[in-house]
Order: C-alpha cells, then sequence, then structure tokens
C-alpha cells in the first residue's frame, strides 16, 4: 500500500481555536485576549513537546551509525544529519553530502533529502531546503513528522476477524494498541491524546507482550506520574525502547497526538519483531528479496555494460575512418561534427561509464551486507574492460582530431593553390591575348629598309614569347600538382590549364606565320629591288646608246 504524505501547508487546531473564539467573542476583549493568551501558550508547549520528542526518535536511530544530534533545528541545517537519518531508515544510499559548511552547501545537502522523500511519493508542499537550513520549527517539525509516518506508521496494517476490513497508518497503530490492551482495567484507548495521560495504556503494552516485566495489577490510576515513569524505565531499560517522553509532557491536559503516536509507534516495532514467525518471515523476505534485487541489478550492469561496450566500438570504427570529405568546406562540416560528438554524444557516456561503477560498487556492497557469494562481472565485462575500451577510445578520438586538423591544412593549402594558379591562369590569359593581337599585324611597310626592320622587331616579339613558355610551363605545373593531389574541382583547374595551352599554341602558330610573311616579303622587296636595279640599268644603256647615235649623225 503507497500513501502520499504532504508536508508545508498544516492544520493548527490551536490557531484554528483561537480564530473561532476571536469570532464569536466581540464584546469581552480581555476575555478574548486571555484565550489567545492562552492558545498559543499552549502551542509552544506542544511544540516544545515535539521538539523533544522528534530529536530523541532521530538520535535513536542514528545510533546506529555512532551519530547523535543535540538540537533538532540547528543539526538538522546542514542536511548531514537528514541524509544519514534517511539511509537509516530507507536503507538506500543517497547521494553523498556535499562537503562544507556555507549556506550553498547546506542548501544543496537538504535538497539532497528532499529529493530523495519526493521519489518516495512524500509530496513536499510549501517546503523548501531554505526553510530547513534557515531553522523554521514548524516546517522542520513537520518534515521530521512526514518521515516519521513515511517510514514508521505507513506500512502498519491491521486485519480485523470480525469484518476483514484492512486498515492502515494511525487508524491501524490505534486498533493495535486497542487489541493488545483489551480486557485491562481502566484502560480504554480511544486516542493518542488523553487516553495514556494516566500511564495505564503503556503499561497494558508491556504487560501484554513481557507479563514478567509489570505488575499491572499493583498500579492506580490516581498515580499516573508513577505509571508513566514505570512504563518508560522498565521499556528504556529491559527493552532497549528509547525513552523519547517524560512523565510531565503526557500528564497535561491535552497531551500532544504526534509526540505519542512516534513513542507507541517504538513499541509496536519492537513486539512485532519478538515474535519468531514474523521476524523470521520477514528475514527470509529480505533474503529473497534483497537476492531478487541483486539479480536485477546484476541483469541491468551487464546490459549497461555491452551497451556501452558497443557503443565505445562503433563509435572507434567511426573515429578511425580517414575518408574525409574533398574539399575545405566539407572537412569544416566535418570537425564541426566531430566537436558536438565531443560536447553532446560523448559526456552521457561518460557518466554511464561512472554510473556503472556505482552500480558494481552498490550490488558488491549489498551482497557483502547479506554475506551473499560475490558477484564478479564476466570476462569482457569487467570495469578494468571497461577503462580500456574507454582509453582505447580517447586515442581514436586524439587521432581523429589531429588527422582532420591535417587535413584542413591541406585542403587550406590547396584552396590558396588554386586561387594562385587562377590569379596567374587569368594573367597569362591575358598576355597570350594580346600578343595574339600583336602578331596579327603586318605592318611591314613597303621597301626593303621598312621590311628589314620589321624583321628585326619581330625577332624581338619572338624572342620575348620564347622566354614567356616558363611561365606557362609553371602554371602546367601548378595544374599538375592539384591533380596530384586530388583536388575536388580539378576538372576546372584542367580545363582552364587546357585554354592556357591553346592559347599559347596557337600564339606560336601566329607567330611563325608570321615570320613567313615577314621572309616571304622581304623576300618580294629584294626582288623588288634587282628589278629596280636592271631597270636602272636599262635606263643608262638606254640612255649610251642614243648618244651614241647622236654622234653619229653629227
Amino acid at each position: 500500500m503507497t500513501t502520499d504524505y504532504v508536508v508545508g501547508v498544516r492544520w493548527d487546531p490551536a490557531t484554528q481555536q483561537e480564530m473561532d473564539e476571536f469570532e464569536y467573542d466581540g464584546g469581552n476583549s480581555s476575555s478574548r485576549l486571555f484565550e489567545r493568551s492562552r492558545i498559543r501558550v499552549l502551542a509552544d508547549e506542544r511544540e516544545n513537546v515535539q521538539k523533544k520528542t522528534f530529536c530523541k526518535w532521530v538520535n535513536s536511530h542514528l545510533l546506529r551509525s555512532n551519530c547523535r544530534i543535540t538540537d533538532l533545528y540547528a543539526d538538522m541545517r546542514d542536511g548531514k544529519m537528514l541524509i544519514r537519518l534517511l539511509e537509516i531508515l530507507s536503507g538506500d544510499r543517497l547521494p553523498r553530502p556535499t562537503k562544507g559548511k556555507m549556506r550553498i552547501h547546506c542548501l544543496e545537502n537538504v535538497d539532497k533529502a528532499l529529493q530523495f522523500l519526493r521519489e518516495q511519493r512524500v509530496h513536499l508542499e510549501n517546503l523548501g531546503s531554505h526553510d530547513i537550513v534557515d531553522g523554521n520549527p514548524r516546517l522542520t517539525l513537520g518534515l521530521i513528522w512526514t518521515i516519521i509516518l513515511r517510514f514508521q506508521i505507513q506500512d502498519i496494517t491491521i486485519e480485523e476477524i470480525d469484518n476483514q476490513e484492512t486498515k492502515s497508518a494511525k487508524d491501524a497503530l490505534l486498533l493495535w494498541c486497542q487489541m493488545k490492551t483489551a480486557g485491562y482495567p481502566n484502560v480504554n484507548v480511544r486516542n493518542f491524546t488523553t487516553s495514556w495521560r494516566d500511564g495505564l495504556a503503556f503499561n497494558a503494552l508491556i504487560h501484554k507482550h513481557r507479563p514478567d516485566l509489570i505488575q499491572y495489577d499493583k498500579l492506580s490510576r490516581s498515580n499516573a506520574i508513577y505509571n508513566l515513569n514505570h512504563a518508560f524505565t522498565v521499556a528504556e531499560q529491559r527493552l532497549g525502547i528509547m525513552k523519547l517522553l517524560d512523565a510531565e509532557d503526557i500528564f497535561v491536559e491535552y497531551p500532544d497526538e504526534k509526540s505519542i503516536i512516534t513513542y507507541v509507534v517504538t513499541y509496536y516495532h519492537y513486539f512485532s519483531k519478538m515474535k519468531a514467525e514474523t521476524v523470521q518471515g520477514r528475514r527470509i523476505g529480505n533474503v529473497v528479496g534483497q537476492a531478487m534485487q541483486n539479480e536485477k541489478m546484476i541483469h541491468e550492469y551487464e546490459t549497461l555494460t555491452s551497451n556501452l561496450l558497443k557503443w565505445i566500438k562503433q563509435t572507434i570504427a567511426a573515429l578511425s575512418d580517414r575518408k574525409f570529405a574533398n574539399s575545405l568546406f566539407g572537412v569544416q562540416q566535418q570537425l564541426q561534427a566531430f566537436g558536438s560528438y565531443r560536447t553532446v554524444e560523448k559526456p552521457p557516456k561518460f557518466v554511464e561509464k561512472g554510473n556503472l561503477e556505482i552500480l558494481l560498487f552498490t550490488i558488491q556492497s549489498r551482497m557483502r551486507t547479506s554475506n551473499q557469494r560475490m558477484y564478479f562481472p564476466p570476462e569482457g565485462k569487467m570495469i578494468s574492460d571497461i577503462n580500456r575500451a574507454w582509453e582505447s577510445l580517447e586515442k581514436a578520438e586524439h587521432e581523429r582530431e589531429l588527422a582532420l586538423r591535417d587535413e584542413l591544412i591541406r585542403q587550406e593549402k590547396l584552396e590558396q593553390l588554386a586561387a594562385r594558379f587562377d590569379r596567374k591562369s587569368g594573367l597569362r590569359e591575358t598576355w597570350l591575348s594580346e600578343n595574339q593581337r600583336l602578331v596579327s599585324q603586318d605592318n611591314f611597310g613597303f621597301d626593303l629598309p621598312s621590311v628589314e626592320a620589321a624583321a628585326k622587331k619581330h625577332e624581338a616579339i619572338e624572342t620575348d614569347i620564347y622566354a614567356y613558355e616558363e611561365r606557362v610551363q609553371a602554371i602546367v605545373a601548378v595544374a599538375q600538382e592539384l591533380e596530384t593531389e586530388n583536388y575536388h574541382d580539378i576538372a576546372r583547374i584542367q580545363a582552364r590549364r587546357d585554354n592556357v595551352l591553346r592559347l599559347w599554341n596557337y600564339l606560336l602558330e601566329l607567330l611563325r606565320a608570321r615570320r613567313t610573311r615577314l621572309e616571304d616579303s622581304i623576300t618580294l622587296q629584294q626582288t623588288f629591288q634587282e628589278m629596280i636595279y636592271i631597270l636602272d640599268n636599262m635606263e643608262e644603256l638606254k640612255a649610251c646608246s642614243l648618244s651614241i647615235d647622236t654622234n653619229k649623225i653629227f
């Protein structure tokens, strides 16, 4: 059976009564003030009784770990004792308390305890860690009372023989008291307040289970203080039940219900354990339960270990892949993915690795405590195996990072080389185009001297152009380097290289054709020159011939 408990907002009967009487008494102000003052005094007295009782109750459990508190409000403020108390009551291991005495450390520790209670289905409304750290009396008392309800009273169930009705918690405890004290003179347990004032009910409970310790027939209802002290002393000295209350706390007009319940429930747990069958059954149940829980935890450990080792193996394979993207942008994307792996994917796995160590330690501790045969993980699933696999992962990760950065540098150099290729190719293309236009011109002149001068100029142009071949070959060499390094845009590089070579070869063709035309022009001009020379000679001969003929006539 699971019961949800709420701590934080609590009904205070003293406050409610005070409000009711304030509204009812509209005229007698002095009487009203007196009643209000009286109610406040009673509330403070109950609070003091609860503080003392709860403090002793806490110590009764902390004794198991040799711990003790002296002030309930002050000693719970750092949260360490609260965590230890919950560990003792629940048998579970809570997160280790934060070291330090600063307020933030105290808040962290109390938060751990409150979170554990929430996981136990305990509702903590309007209660924060700061309330406990600040030593808030009422909220601290409320928290301890809630813990008592959850770990001491919740599991109490009594089945009535008549109607087979199952009761729980407070009603079950009250029914248990009624059943155990039935038939005792002057004992009529109807509640956890006034029914216990005379002390007879406490003595009856002890006498019911250990009649050798109490001479009940010699007790008198009129001697309440003696009855109370007698029961408390016998319970403490002979049964080992810590004295949580003083007789003066009970022998009042309205005893505190929570304090009495806290004390009576210790009787219930003690006497319940006296029955051999119950003890044996509970022991067997605990052993079986622990064994089943241990098996479950072992299965969980081995499953989580297998999953983690599988992830490590797959990740190492992925990290060892050296097929990088063949571009600067692609490698940058891979580096970004690698960074995401480091910051997003890997950290949770590291936490899993740590949790596996904690889980194995918990399993072995539980088995050691219950005297079970110690569990050791099978070969391949030991913590040392996980650590070795993790070291291999770290190595693969480091090598992956180095390889990625080397590839990034290589791609950056290739991009720089490609940019230099484009820049120089542009210069070569411009120069080749301009020189093509130059050698396409045939302004040789119309006489032999002009043509010979053009021939000398052409020789100078040839010298410049042939000297430029080294620069063209440099472009080819850069393209070859990019091709060798498997540059991602090599097709464009090759196309531009081929264009430069085409322009170069075309320029050489134009240059050779121009030389041919120049040589033909020189030959032609020389022929013209010889023809002119012959014509001049012929004119001279003609003139001489005419001169001779004239002389003959005269």
